[in-house]
């Protein structure tokens, strides 16, 4: 028999022993027209037995023949006796009426012995949630495509099956005053720093809130910075990612019925890099991973280059492009800032109107749309043709991101940057990147530095976000980390290679 579960609040007074008729009257106040609220009274050897739980949270077929059979002929009705009666594991007892409400929200099944001093209760929940699927936001092809579900204990589990070891820690945390959610922090015991978990814990534990509503709110409530436009945190729905970063010491927090996890701490490089790298070949991995890295800043400084150039700075446009710039921009009315933000607004309508469509319906507007209001603008001498090339990349670049909320946060930042090379010229551009690389170097994600490992620079470091070494050279798993055990394997056995006649 398990012990008693400790109270939660040790200044709750028992409300036991008590008459099962008040008992009731007490739960039908607290669920005020609630017809879900089930509450059954017997009579067992000359006792008053009452049985209670919420219909639409509990497994009817496993409360029949699980509890209220064997509960019918137990000859002994005391507490103690009951769960050793009951074949139920988990059994537990309570004695305050907080905690009696709090369990029968998630799925407990209560059972009250008249005149006894505590209330038995088994948890026969009835779960709703989809199986295991493929990724639908996370789109790879390579590696392990296994996406977390709305269901906690289904990504607990698959987060067992990928990483088998007895280090695992899957600590609880209950969050919500008015209606609890589960949340777990699950980390390596013997690698994750310790700094680190202490601030997730307290930052958790410290919030005061009705509920928790999805975890990428909860991944703002508990960031550094709520000012800034970058994520802080990298939410994730593939498991075979949560488990090499937890692997890699960093920290990941499960929420209930949310299919995001969330990885901390975080860093820029973290949002550029894909699951993908990992399975390529280094030297295919690395290309890509750079490649990302380009498009990303090709993304919000192209357009505002054109814009500035076309404005400002003739000198910079080779002449024989000059005469077909000037030749596509002759009958267009609009200054090249008022063009480009058009164009700019223009495209993000399509990305948007085919986000919320139906995916087949969604599609077709994105590419036929696309191809016949880009044709139309420049027949109707709106824009030119060549921005409308310009634009295009731009948006495409800004697609390569693995990470959607990055690639978000590249397409906000084009328009600012925009305006100010439509302002200022080469200036203004300079003025917006100086200013992002202040801000993001004053950036944090669970105290560590946002830009690490440029800022503080650590070359080992920098040699794994910025290429993808062969796998025999990641014998150190990240310095910025500080991990407990900071080496993966022996480097020294990993390069060795031997013939099978040595």
């Amino acid at each position: 028999m398990r012990k008693n579960r400790r109270r939660r609040n040790t200044q709750t007074q028992s409300i036991f022993p008590i008459k099962i008729d008040k008992l009731e009257k007490l739960l039908k106040d607290k669920f005020e027209k609630n017809p879900d609220l089930i509450f059954s009274t017997f009579e067992i050897g000359g006792k008053n037995v009452c049985v209670f739980y919420l219909s639409y949270q509990v497994k009817t077929e496993r409360l029949d023949n699980f509890l209220l059979k064997p509960l019918l002929n137990i000859s002994d009705l005391s507490t103690p006796n009951i769960l050793n009666e009951i074949p139920i594991g988990g059994g537990s007892t309570t004695d305050t009426f907080e905690e009696i409400l709090e369990d029968l929200l998630i799925g407990n099944v209560f059972v009250y012995v008249e005149d006894e001093d505590k209330a038995v209760f088994y948890l026969i929940v009835r779960k709703e949630s989809r199986d295991i699927s493929k990724s639908e936001n996370e789109s790879v092809v390579l590696g392990p495509q296994i996406a977390f579900s709305e269901s906690l204990i289904t990504n607990l589990n698959v987060v067992r099956w990928s990483i088998r070891s007895t280090d695992l820690v899957l600590e609880k945390i209950m969050i919500g005053k008015r209606a609890k959610t589960e949340v777990r922090i699950i980390y390596m015991k013997s690698i994750v720093n310790d700094k680190h978990i202490n601030t997730m814990r307290q930052r958790l534990q410290d919030l005061d809130l009705d509920k928790v509503d999805d975890s990428h709110v909860l991944s703002q409530l508990i960031e550094d910075s709520s000012s800034t436009i970058f994520p802080q945190y990298y939410l994730t729905e593939l498991v075979d990612r949560f488990s090499y970063t937890v692997s890699q010491g960093r920290i990941g927090v499960l929420v209930e019925n949310n299919p995001q996890a969330i990885l901390a701490p975080s860093t820029i490089f973290s949002f550029l890099e894909s699951t993908e790298d990992m399975y390529m070949r280094w030297n295919a991995g690395s290309f890509l991973r750079i490649l990302r890295f380009i498009a990303m800043f090709i993304s919000f400084i192209l357009t505002p280059l054109y814009v500035a150039a076309v404005t400002y700075h003739y000198e910079l446009i080779p002449p024989r492009e000059l005469i077909t710039i000037g030749q596509s921009r002759a009958i267009v009315p609009f200054p090249p800032i008022i063009e480009a933000l058009f164009l700019e607004f223009l495209i993000e309508l399509l990305r948007e109107a085919g986000a919320r469509l139906p995916s087949k319906v969604g599609q077709t507007i994105g590419i036929v749309g696309g191809v016949i209001i880009g044709q139309a603008v420049v027949q109707a001498g709106l824009t030119s043709s060549i921005l409308i090339i310009v634009i295009a990349f731009s948006a495409l670049a800004s697609f390569t991101a693995p990470s959607y909320e990055m690639g978000t946060t590249v397409r906000v930042i084009r328009f600012p940057m925009i305006l100010l090379a439509g302002m200022f010229g080469l200036i203004g551009i300079m003025y917006g990147l100086c200013f992002l690389v202040i801000h993001v170097l004053k950036l944090k994600s669970l105290g560590e530095p946002y830009l690490s490992p440029i800022y503080p620079f650590r070359w080992d470091d920098l040699n794994k976000v910025l290429f993808r070494p062969p796998y025999a050279y990641q014998d150190k798993r990240f310095l910025s980390l500080r991990p407990k055990d900071l080496f993966r394997f022996k480097k020294s056995e990993a390069v060795k290679k031997h013939d099978i006649d040595e």
